[in-house]
């Protein structure tokens, strides 16, 4: 129990007493400098302001929205990412032919093509989890034709020694052996969706986190701003943990490096 407490401690004791400090930094150094609360709220006002965007029924709907399209956008831009890996894998035309257009595709600024996507699409939902999409998209991508493209050569010729089918290869050896890669991009591109759905709120929306700072902005209430800034940095590092804890849980074999945990 001692030990568990002692990594623990040294694990997450770190950040924690870093994030204190710039707390204590934050709510006293800038007041003694004289910047003034309307560029830079202390801590204590941020979190005043947060309570009253609850306590007025402003954050838990417009939240629970931007979490729906963000996590909406990442499923289908992962799931599709995977699936164009897998082709472009799978056949040297199919790759010729698919690539430089998804390659063209990452190319394209997003913040052009969302408005694009708001106007064929609408201001509802279904915008903002395809921005969502199309923003994760590529990371996953990549990331996922490393892992299929890296497969140990005697394993493949186990495989086929044994008469193992093209789906059973890729269903026992190739597959497990691209999930610390797809984990890798999956990483980057559930941040990355949380992006897509703000811009997409911030082009034309009349709910979710992005049109509540809209909101926020014209009234130029920068605390309420920070607030709201909060809880998306809070729901990235949550969504990203998650990603993380999963990729620990299923991909056992191949835990990515922790220097906590080696130390």
């Amino acid at each position: 129990m001692k030990d568990r407490f002692s990594a623990m401690l040294e694990r997450y004791g770190p950040p924690v007493a870093a994030g204190l400090v710039i707390l204590l930094v934050w709510e006293y150094v800038p007041a003694g400098l004289g910047v003034s609360k309307l560029l830079l709220p202390a801590p204590s006002a941020v979190i005043r302001a947060l309570w009253q965007l609850q306590v007025r029924g402003l954050l838990l709907e417009n939240f629970l929205i931007t979490l729906y399209e963000a996590l909406g956008g990442f499923v289908l831009g992962a799931a599709s990412a995977i699936f164009f890996a897998f082709l472009v894998t799978r056949s040297v035309l199919i790759e010729r032919a698919l690539m430089p257009y998804l390659v063209g595709l990452q190319a394209l600024p997003k913040v052009a093509v969302a408005p694009l996507i708001v106007i064929w699409i609408g201001i509802g939902i279904e915008s903002k989890i395809l921005i969502a999409a199309v923003i994760s998209f590529f990371p996953v991508l990549i990331n996922a034709i490393v892992g299929f493209s890296t497969v140990e050569a005697d394993r493949l010729d186990l495989m086929r020694s044994l008469v193992a089918s093209p789906w059973q290869q890729f269903r026992i050896v190739v597959f497990p052996n691209s999930l610390p890669f797809i984990f890798a991009g999956l990483n980057v591109g559930i941040v990355l969706s949380i992006t897509g759905a703000l811009v997409g709120e911030f082009i034309g929306a009349d709910r979710g986190l992005g049109n509540l700072l809209l909101q926020l902005n014209y009234n130029m209430d920068i605390s309420g701003m920070f607030a709201v800034l909060l809880v998306l940095a809070l729901l990235g590092i949550v969504l990203y943990a998650l990603i993380r804890y999963l990729h620990l849980r299923f991909v056992f074999w191949a835990k990515p490096d922790i220097r906590s945990d080696s130390n």
